[in-house]
């Protein structure tokens, strides 16, 4: 297990720095007189000398790499304010400037086949995400899956808050993919409940279009002061891949990524509690079969529970439930299949799995 280190009088109180990663730092005064064999320094400056050691011990360096409008080597998850940082509810257009959109910006400016250089620059930012997202989460995480285009308006987007409501009420930390629809009403269910007011504040910006007026509109809806706990208890995971789709600001925390696959991925893996699939579209069905091909592989761990919500369209309108219950059976995954209407049921499930 390597030492992360953060914090510069850390470093400077260490007596060794042998296998070490470092991260951020301004060593630039630093002559880094310690033994530091096989250690990591990821966007630090350092004097020309401790270079040379560095080296010498056989250290690595990453430099910091210029003229990006994110951090590579970061070493936590964003939040909502970080992400939206200078947008100004009073002017929707604002959002326009924010490190979210700049960010989407960039990555659509180098296309879906980025040279080396940005390229490198995505994978160590999307693995410092990981480890940041592995640092945060509980034992057992439950995540909720479901359609990105459910209005705030509508009765579904309600009884997705009341799922979340009783998913808080249990404990459960529940992640999300961050974005709108589901991904939001879920974890503000599970931060404030079913609270009218708030409901018809959101109510009034259902959906967002394709401009930044549109989209900051939908995000001032959002109540600036939603409770928080000593714990994250709600973490979105979403993507700048879908980057016309904003992270919503309901999440506590956003673990959000450059490469889809491997937030994707990520998502369904770290989901360790069960994952609660609502009524979606592709994207949806993809993740209930990829989802599934973990459990019936054990290739992340023990089988999870997967739980069906909505009865009729998952076993009539897009079939998916009969289909995997057909491919579990006879496997331990078989036991942890639950479809359902009862968003009651469902939340006893995954509490029985807990335990």
């Amino acid at each position: 297990m390597r030492t992360e280190y953060t914090d510069l009088e850390q470093v400077c109180a260490a007596t060794e720095l042998r296998n070490a990663v470092l991260v951020g730092l301004d060593l630039g005064e630093e002559e880094l007189r310690v033994p530091m064999d096989g250690a990591l320094f990821l966007g630090c400056t350092l004097t020309p000398l401790a270079q040379r050691r560095a080296a010498a011990a056989g250290a690595l360096v990453f430099p910091a790499i210029p003229d990006l409008p994110y951090d590579v080597y970061r070493s936590r998850l964003y939040t909502p304010a970080e992400l939206f940082a200078g947008f100004d509810p009073d002017d929707p257009v604002s959002y326009a400037e924010t490190p979210d959109a700049r960010i989407y910006r960039h990555t659509r400016a180098q296309g879906h086949n980025p040279d080396p250089l940005h390229a490198l620059a995505e994978r160590l930012h999307d693995h410092a995400i990981t480890e940041a997202l592995a640092a945060v989460l509980p034992e057992r995480p439950v995540a909720v899956m479901g359609g990105h285009a459910l209005g705030r308006d509508t009765d579904g987007y309600r009884r997705a808050v009341e799922l979340g409501a009783a998913l808080g009420e249990a404990g459960f930390t529940v992640l999300t993919g961050g974005g709108p629809g589901v991904m939001e009403a879920v974890p503000l269910g599970v931060r404030i409940g079913v609270d009218e007011p708030t409901l018809k504040d959101l109510a009034k910006a259902p959906k967002f279009g394709g401009d930044a007026e549109s989209i900051g509109r939908w995000i001032a809806a959002c109540p600036a002061d939603l409770p928080t706990s000593g714990r994250p208890c709600t973490i979105g995971i979403p993507t700048w891949f879908y980057g016309h789709e904003p992270p919503n600001p309901v999440c506590e925390l956003h673990a959000k990524y450059f490469a889809n696959s491997v937030r994707e991925e990520g998502l369904l893996t770290v989901a360790t509690g069960g994952i609660i699939y609502t009524p979606g579209s592709a994207g949806t069905v993809q993740e209930v079969f990829q989802d599934y091909c973990q459990n019936h592989y054990g290739s992340v761990g023990p089988a999870a529970p997967m739980v069906f919500l909505g009865e009729s369209f998952w076993v009539d309108e897009v079939p998916a439930a009969p289909l995997v219950r057909r491919l579990a059976a006879g496997r331990e995954a078989e036991r942890w299949i639950l479809v359902t209407d009862d968003a009651d049921e469902a939340v006893d499930f995954l509490r029985g799995y807990a335990g």
